[in-house]
Parts: structure tokens; C-alpha cells; sequence
């Protein structure tokens, strides 16, 4: 078994996004449960689900230890598998999501949106969320825009439904013992930069980057300073890409 770098995607994506991230043979960005290439794993994709599906992937990966790096609802998955199997850890980076749960009201959203998935099909194809910032070339939102219409319907329903029900994790953020960076950008209209920042306080000696001129997709916007930062953090956790 050998020490490497796991990859969690956002929503409603599959590993394509971290492409220019995939630096080298113990970099491993699986498809969550649903997307891409994967099997649905249930009509809820909760985030222990998921959590236990990127644990597997490690494994078959034959990697013992692992920097963790989630955005969106990949950090989502990540906080959730911190509470599985923080031994597994060697680092963590969560980049534009956030550790609060939903409000009632988003909750709701999220089921009303599963249930509109289910019975009209994939309407996110047409109108999918904000994940770029608003002066993005049309080239990669395009390129955006035909990830999220490559999804099934299904599987974003089930996503939907699992994060509406997810736990608050902010009580574990004191508790996460690994090097830790935190990543936002300026431009993000989905999960503004006032809800990530606040976790850089919450877990010791966490580092916070703040990435301008972006959107929610930072890793994709931009891929260089991005990637930089992944290789830097790895290496600072012992982890070399």
C-alpha cells in the first residue's frame, strides 16, 4: 500500500472536472455513485454512501493513506468520510463548499428539485447552476454545461436527496488532526466565500486561499493555480504528485 491523492467531484459532475488535477499514477478521482461511469447506488445518495464508495476506490487504488481534496459537494463527502476513517488521512483540501448543513428551506428546495428530475428528466441540462463565474468564456461553460448534461436524471435526483439530509459537520471541524487547506474564490455565486472561510478558523492550523477572478468551479477556472496548490499541499503532507 502506498500514500496518494483521492479527488471528490462536485455537483451535478462526474470526475471529468479534475482532469488537469490528475498529475500522476496516485492521483485517483473516482465518479460518485450515479455519475459518469458509475452504478446508482440508491434513489438517495447520501454522503455515507458516497464516503464508503471513495474509500473503496482507495483501496482498489492500493492506497493506504490519502489527501483528500472534495469540492462542493465533494467536500461534503469528504467531511463525511473524516468521520469514517480519519486514519485513512494524510491531508484534506476543501475547496468551495462548506461545513454547515441546509437550512429547511434549501432542504426543501433540493427535494423539490428531485422530484422534478424524476418526473421531467434532466432540466439542469438546460439550465444548470451557476458553477463558473459570470465573466467565463462561453468555451468552458460550454464545456460545463455538456458535463451536467451528460448526467442522468436519476442520479442528480439521488444526490439532491442525499445532501438535503446531511449532518451539520461543523462540530468535527476542531476535531480534524491532518494539514488542512481551504480554498474559496471570489467569483463563487453558489457557496459564497463567507461560508468556506469560516473553516480555516474552525480547524487547527488549517491555511486559506482565497483564488480571484473565479467562479465555483475553481479547479476548472483556475486549473493552474489550482493544481499548484494540490501538488504544494500534498508534498507539505508527506505526499508527492
Amino acid at each position: 500500500m502506498s500514500d496518494g491523492v483521492l479527488l471528490i467531484h462536485a455537483f451535478p459532475l462526474d470526475a471529468r472536472m479534475w482532469e488537469a488535477q490528475r498529475i500522476g499514477s496516485a492521483v485517483i478521482a473516482p465518479d460518485l455513485p450515479g455519475f459518469g461511469m458509475a452504478p446508482m447506488a440508491g434513489d438517495t445518495l447520501t454522503m455515507a454512501i458516497a464516503a464508503r464508495h471513495c474509500l473503496a476506490a482507495a483501496d482498489a487504488a492500493g492506497l493506504d493513506r490519502v489527501v483528500v481534496c472534495g469540492l462542493s459537494m465533494g467536500g461534503y463527502v469528504a467531511l463525511e468520510l473524516w468521520r469514517q476513517a480519519p486514519e485513512r488521512f494524510a491531508g484534506l483540501i476543501l475547496a468551495n463548499t462548506r461545513a454547515g448543513a441546509d437550512s429547511p428551506e434549501a432542504a426543501e428546495g433540493r427535494r423539490a428539485l428531485a422530484e422534478r428530475l424524476r418526473t421531467e428528466g434532466n432540466v439542469l441540462a438546460a439550465a444548470p447552476p451557476p458553477l463558473l463565474a459570470e465573466g467565463a468564456s462561453q468555451e468552458l461553460q460550454n464545456r460545463v454545461k455538456g458535463w451536467v448534461a451528460d448526467q442522468s436524471a436519476a442520479a442528480i435526483a439521488a444526490a439532491s436527496l442525499g445532501m438535503a439530509e446531511r449532518p451539520d459537520s461543523t462540530g468535527d471541524l476542531a476535531e480534524i488532526t491532518v494539514p488542512t487547506l481551504v480554498i474559496t474564490s471570489d467569483g463563487d455565486r453558489l457557496i459564497a466565500p463567507e461560508l468556506t472561510t469560516p473553516m480555516a478558523d474552525q480547524i487547527p492550523g488549517a491555511r486559506l486561499e482565497v483564488l480571484t477572478g473565479v467562479g465555483h468551479l475553481s479547479n476548472v477556472e483556475a486549473a493552474g493555480r489550482f493544481t499548484q496548490l494540490l501538488r504544494d499541499h500534498a508534498g507539505a503532507c508527506g505526499v508527492t504528485v
